[in-house]
């Protein structure tokens, strides 16, 4: 059996909040006292957390694995053990092959130099030699979409132009282990797509790559396998789709416990007979359920659901009373359940399902919950866009010439 890639077996790693000493009267005490008395790596002092704890996991060669979690778990701190810019406090981190980096793209351009010398520059700092460089240097200049300006400094050029360089120079490198994080976001809709593509071929390539995103589409997309963690801990390591429902199902934990009114949609989720996560082709046919629960009586609701954009904008809605259910009657303290069957012939993105308890007598919402369930689409090179049009391509040739006009009677 060949060695793993990545080997990180049960890390700790704890930091200092703030400024502990203001003054050098207070400092030089705190050392003499560090000096005669020191403390266990794994006892917290005064001001200290714990960033991460007992986190353990390998990642195989070729492997494309991305590390998921909210804002604060310990993503960052990971990624900088793994680049061997800080150490673990306990545990080891190992990390077998060449290592490379896209954590920040153009962190070291310079901005008088122009993008050519930066190409040079930034490629050198990346690990990349300058016969390798100048034999990719045409690619890169390509994929970044930057000819008429190379030999522009970079000081001049815009922040999108500055970001599609690095991003350009850093997905060049072919190292056997590839870092990436958070930068499938730069530059436009186009670019973005182009470096997913990269990334694809980077995997294809044999690299084994460790992906850290909140784009939760790209992560299922790319990584067959995924680590969650919180606050610091592991909470679970297995396929990647599993992995961003678990993600997805413990951030709407809270709504879910929330105190409810009259009546509260409790569940909503997003499913394929045999098809596990979240991620479907564009064209398949997915059933979307709602739960709703009662504390009190309540009559004359109809459960809507409509499906939104990334950015909240509506797509498409329907709800049980067009759909000739009648008005919905629940009982206090009764649970009923509602599923919906949607062809999703939707263009590749990120969509959300807002679930809607509401009564049209009155015109009122008596419940909402935006965002309930999250889902991706793969799209296909056919389209591009939020909807399948089902486009066929019925004539190909010269256009015909335009009939003749007659001419006015005098």
């Amino acid at each position: 059996m060949s060695q793993p890639a990545v080997v990180i077996d049960g890390v700790w790693k704890k930091f200092r909040r703030g400024e502990l000493y203001d003054s050098l009267r207070d400092l030089i005490p705190a050392l003499a006292a560090r000096l005669l008395r020191p403390r266990p790596a794994e006892a917290l002092g005064e001001r200290e957390f714990w960033a991460l704890q007992d986190v353990s996991f390998e990642i195989g060669r070729g492997e494309a694995f991305g590390v998921v979690g909210s804002n604060g778990a310990g993503k960052s701190t990971l990624l900088k053990l793994l680049s061997g810019i800080m150490q673990p406090t306990r545990g080891t981190v190992g990390v077998h092959g060449r290592l490379s980096a896209l954590i920040e793209v153009s962190a070291g351009f310079h901005p008088d130099l122009t993008g050519r010398e930066n190409v040079f520059l930034n490629g050198a700092i990346l690990g990349m030699s300058r016969a390798e460089i100048r034999r990719r240097f045409d690619e890169i200049v390509a994929f970044a979409g930057l000819e008429e300006f190379i030999d522009t400094p970079v000081k001049r050029y815009s922040s999108g132009m500055y970001a599609r360089l690095g991003f350009s120079v850093a997905a060049h490198v072919s190292p056997d282990i590839l870092i990436v994080d958070e930068v499938l976001s730069v530059g436009d809709y186009l670019f973005q797509q182009k470096c997913l593509d990269r990334m694809q071929d980077v995997i294809r390539g044999g690299a084994t790559v460790l992906f850290v995103s909140h784009n939760l589409r790209a992560i299922s997309m790319l990584c067959s396998r995924a680590v969650l963690l919180e606050k610091g801990r592991t909470l679970a390591v297995g396929p990647s789709s599993e992995i961003v429902q678990h993600y997805m199902t413990r951030s709407r934990a809270a709504r879910a416990a929330a105190p409810a009114g009259a009546a509260q949609v409790t569940r909503v989720t997003v499913e394929a007979p045999g098809h596990a996560g979240a991620l479907f082709r564009s064209g398949q046919e997915v059933e979307v359920t709602v739960e709703a629960r009662a504390t009190e009586a309540v009559r004359d609701l109809s459960v809507v659901i409509m499906v939104t954009d990334e950015g909240q904008y509506p797509v498409f809605d329907t709800c049980t009373q067009r759909l000739g259910a009648g008005p919905v009657a629940i009982e206090a303290g009764e649970t009923v359940r509602y599923r919906f069957r949607l062809r999703l012939e939707l263009g590749q993105g990120t969509y959300h399902v807002n679930a809607y308890l509401h009564r049209y007598v009155t015109n009122q919402a008596v419940d909402r919950w935006l965002a309930a369930a999250t889902f991706f689409v793969e799209g296909t090179p056919a389209f591009r866009g939020v909807s399948n049009l089902q486009p066929v391509l019925v004539a190909v040739g010269p256009a015909a010439p335009p009939p003749a006009v007659a001419a006015a009677p005098a």
